[in-house]
């Protein structure tokens, strides 16, 4: 998780110099534009790149955690298309000093409309700094959220073993006690059985010696 942190504050950084390129395209003279263009071109590489990064990693995140990585990662490669679409105008906005505009057209063009150019690019820029500001605060929010979860569950489980452990402690107890039962159930089953045999080889004696006794009084 730290890891897409850093690779999230990466293209946040990224995106916004993106921005500040592009915004500066569309007012550069021609002979800026050719770098310019390249440099724009390598950072949306690398962007990209961070993205793939990014998603990389989310595929190890737990499924639970997954949900809240994946809808930021949408959220970047959204943001990643806009960025390219723009690119993509301001490279075909004809700058300064090029075919089709005489040179005074041009002077006259640079006083009426760089300026308000300018302050549209400003606040787009803005607002797009203002909007990774607060992808990053979001991304922040659910790692601590993430954090305190992780810490929760642990503390769960934690209270889990231990009332498992009590239990098992009490189980063995209980078995102990059911084997002391089962081996005095079994003495005293013994003792009964004794007790009756007993009993009916005295039955059986006294009978003989009255059965006995009665056969030699009848035969005097």
């Amino acid at each position: 998780m730290d890891l897409i942190q850093d690779y999230e504050q990466q293209y946040a950084v990224l995106t916004a110099e993106i921005t500040a390129q592009i915004g500066r395209l569309g007012v550069s003279p021609a002979g800026e534009r050719t770098k310019l263009i390249s440099d724009i071109d390598r950072q949306l590489e690398e962007s990209q790149e961070l993205l793939e990064q990014i998603g990389l990693e989310i595929r190890d995140v737990p499924a639970a955690n997954r949900s809240g990585y994946t809808s930021r990662l949408n959220c970047y490669q959204a943001e990643w298309k806009r960025l390219q679409q723009e690119f993509t105008n301001a490279k075909a906005t004809r700058p300064k000093g090029t075919a089709g505009y005489s040179a005074a057209e041009s002077d006259e063009f640079d006083e009426i409309g760089i300026q308000e150019d300018q302050k549209r690019r400003l606040l787009d820029n803005s607002e797009r700094l203002e909007r990774t500001g607060n992808h990053l605060k979001d991304s922040y929010r659910v790692v601590l959220e993430t954090e305190q979860i992780g810490t929760q569950v642990l503390q769960d489980l934690s209270d889990q073993r231990e009332t498992i452990q009590r239990a098992r402690g009490r189980l063995r107890e209980t078995d102990a006690e059911l084997g002391r039962s089962s081996r005095l159930l079994n003495s005293m089953m013994m003792r009964a059985l004794r007790d009756k045999i007993v009993l009916i080889s005295v039955a059986v004696a006294l009978f003989l010696v009255l059965f006995l006794s009665i056969y030699f009084s009848v035969s005097d």
